[in-house]
């Protein structure tokens, strides 16, 4: 005799996002996701950073908050507090801090704190999925700023700000990934910045800067981050671990004066993000940090000098990019004709994962020939084969391109 499953299908409240399918696996060839190197992963370092700050401190497991409060552990954030200092000009204090899981949970807690239904945001154009996804979801419209070589352009934002205003409307905030921009991979110019700071005054709306790649350069320079230039407090700033250690190990943090950063401490109900994570990072950055993240940078320059070569390779002209000056991301642009929705699925029944524009964006047409490629993650080989099955795909389904073969390469030549 057999018994009928449950039914919940009654029981779910109006709204839910649609059901997520099952793992099933990284495609042969994955191009997709925020996904690092596994050859670059410290293992080693972490090992041993495991093993020494256990047998130090494993007994404050037995604490919520590992004896350091509900922001984070100590060492962790005072590691932040001369980090930030030495590489992005913040200066901050381990009060000022709060580690949370992953830039996901900052760009929650964020969210929560500042937004309701119905209100306005102001984007860059081309972006991250998680933050569009999450302002969908939440009822609020985006409004998408273009941007060109130095990130979100200026006059598009005065423009924006001035055609809100004369509406009635106050953003809650700008948001924007000024140093390696996802998925563009543009870093800001400092004069640039300081534009987007006296406009941001100008019509008073904070800044929400996303960091999460700056250390990604490829020579180690970066401009100072806004909220370093910004001597009002207007600017909240969120950074990770995720792509300079390991994704899985779900580390981020926020930096805001304390009037926000209680409020979204309030907010962060799970009893505080994995202790065990934040000591072996804390414990292993202080020492390797600035060792590693070079090593780790020539690496992955060196898989995107192999994708640009692919892609020139397989595609010739008919796939357009501007070589990224760190991250591990390329935005490519195929002819108008080619839907990067249709090419994804049709590629990925040919084992090749890649990301669609359009999901990156809030201008669809804008993006329908745009595809962003994560470089970091597959080899050398995989980078390889897998740009030589997506020509094929793409040909077969879109006529592009014309021929198995290009030797014409322009590598770097914008879009």
């Amino acid at each position: 005799m057999t018994t009928a499953a449950f039914d919940f299908a009654p029981l779910l409240p109006s709204g839910l996002p649609a059901p997520a399918a099952k793992w099933a696996g990284l495609a042969k060839y994955s191009f997709i996701g925020g996904n690092n190197d596994p050859d670059q992963v410290p293992v080693d370092g972490l090992i041993e950073a495991v093993r020494a700050v256990l047998g130090r401190e494993g007994r404050t497991l037995a604490t919520y908050g590992l004896a350091s409060g509900p922001q984070g552990y100590g060492p962790l954030r005072e590691f932040l507090t001369s980090k930030l200092k030495r590489c992005a000009g913040i200066d901050c204090v381990a009060d000022d801090i709060l580690i949370v899981s992953g830039s996901l949970q900052a760009l929650d807690l964020v969210n929560q704190t500042l937004l309701s239904r119905g209100d306005t945001v102001i984007i860059e154009q081309d972006t991250y999925q998680g933050a569009l996804n999450r302002l969908t979801r939440l009822g609020v419209n985006a409004t998408g700023i273009p941007l060109d070589h130095g990130g979100m352009r200026m006059d598009a934002l005065a423009e924006a700000l001035a055609d809100l205003r004369r509406r009635g409307v106050i953003p809650k905030y700008i948001y924007t990934i000024p140093t390696v921009q996802n998925p563009t991979g543009t870093i800001m110019p400092e004069a640039r910045r300081a534009e987007l700071l006296d406009l941001a005054a100008r019509y008073g709306v904070p800044i929400f800067e996303d960091d999460c790649y700056a250390d990604l350069i490829w020579d180690g320079r970066r401009p100072l981050a806004l909220h370093a230039m910004c001597r009002t407090g207007a600017v909240i700033h969120i950074g990770s671990f995720s792509k300079s250690i390991a994704p899985a190990l779900r580390i981020g943090y926020i930096v805001a004066p304390w009037a926000v950063l209680s409020r979204m401490l309030a907010l962060k109900t799970d009893a505080g993000t994995g202790a065990l994570e934040q000591m072996v990072l804390a414990e292993y950055c202080r020492s390797h940090f600035a060792e590693h993240v070079p090593k780790l940078t020539r690496g992955l320059r060196a898989k995107l000098d192999t994708l640009t070569d692919a892609l020139n390779e397989q595609f010739g002209t008919a796939a357009e990019f501007e070589v990224p000056k760190g991250g591990i991301f390329l935005w490519v642009k195929l002819p108008d004709h080619v839907d990067t929705l249709k090419l994804y699925q049709a590629a990925l029944d040919a084992g090749v994962a890649i990301n669609p524009g359009p999901e990156w964006s809030t201008g669809k047409a804008h993006a329908g020939s745009r595809l962003r490629l994560c470089f970091a993650s597959p080899s050398h080989q995989q980078i390889r084969e897998g740009i030589a099955v997506l020509a094929e795909v793409c040909r077969r389904e879109f006529g592009v391109p014309a021929r198995s073969a290009n030797v014409e390469t322009r590598a770097g030549r914008s879009i």
